[in-house]
């Protein structure tokens, strides 16, 4: 059976380099026991090092010609290749318990990916792979940095994210136009942020869509220009400056006073 096709429209650049698949599925090598969900597989290059290491091992993939591939080359994946869109999959009646996530995921959905891990962080402990570099720079950054922002604080906050390593463009085909990076996201011990979820997100993107701005100025399309407590020292911050226990902050700060405002309406 020929190989694979790589296809633009799903993103598709299929990694050649042996020894870097290698060392994307050692990145799980502390989670044997918990099943995994592989995205994207393509022609298996990352699948055969996971099989290997003995996973529990379930696989993604949307590309029909992949999946025929699949089929063909892996018969232990016999019952175990969903021919589905990641991003639509019920991840929790997929697996009755905790599962590991993995994955050379297509750089043009992987913001979406880490998302949907978000709402399911109870069942996913880790999960790792390779994503753009600029990507993973941004979930990794620490506050102070220019490539902290929104994937950074919200990832963050339920996640410790490690950046393992850089990989060249080279060791792609095709080639991709951008150098890309391992990560490994593991869940940390933090089971509410103490604030209202949904509020905490809304603060974080409206505070950085105006990221060069302090504060008080960023967070007046939620807050008004008349707040008073513009006063207090976390408003002379800009967005980048704070951790997520900080952010947590400002949610509760901004929650008393919407609710003051609509107790005054």
């Amino acid at each position: 059976m020929r190989l694979v096709r790589a296809k633009k429209a799903l993103g598709q650049h299929f990694l050649k380099d042996l020894q870097i698949a290698q060392r994307i599925a050692d990145t799980l090598s502390e989670y044997k026991d918990l099943p995994t969900l592989e995205v994207g597989p393509g022609m298996g290059v990352l699948t055969q090092y996971l099989l290997d290491a003995g996973h529990d091992l379930t696989v993604v993939e949307l590309d029909m010609e992949s999946v025929d591939y699949l089929k063909v080359h892996f018969p232990a994946l016999e019952g175990k290749i969903l021919a589905e869109d990641f991003l639509r999959l019920d991840l929790s009646s997929l697996f009755p318990g905790k599962f590991c996530l993995i994955g050379n995921y297509p750089y043009n959905i992987s913001s979406q990916i880490f998302f949907k891990v978000l709402d399911y962080r109870e069942i996913i402990p880790c999960c790792s792979g390779m994503i753009q570099k600029e990507v993973a720079e941004r979930l990794a950054s620490a506050p102070g940095n220019k490539a902290y922002g929104i994937l950074s604080v919200l990832l963050q906050a339920w996640y410790n994210i490690e950046y393992l390593f850089s990989v060249s463009e080279k060791v792609f085909d095709p080639q991709p136009k951008v150098k890309s990076a391992v990560i490994r996201m593991t869940r940390n011990e933090r089971t509410s942020l103490g604030c209202d979820e949904a509020l905490f997100k809304a603060v974080v993107k409206t505070s950085f869509n105006q990221r060069r701005k302090m504060l008080r100025n960023s967070m007046k399309p939620m807050l008004g220009k008349d707040c008073a407590d513009y006063a207090l020292p976390i408003f002379d911050k800009r967005p980048e400056q704070l951790s997520v226990e900080q952010f947590v902050e400002l949610t509760l700060i901004a929650a008393r006073n919407l609710n003051l405002q609509q107790s005054n309406s």
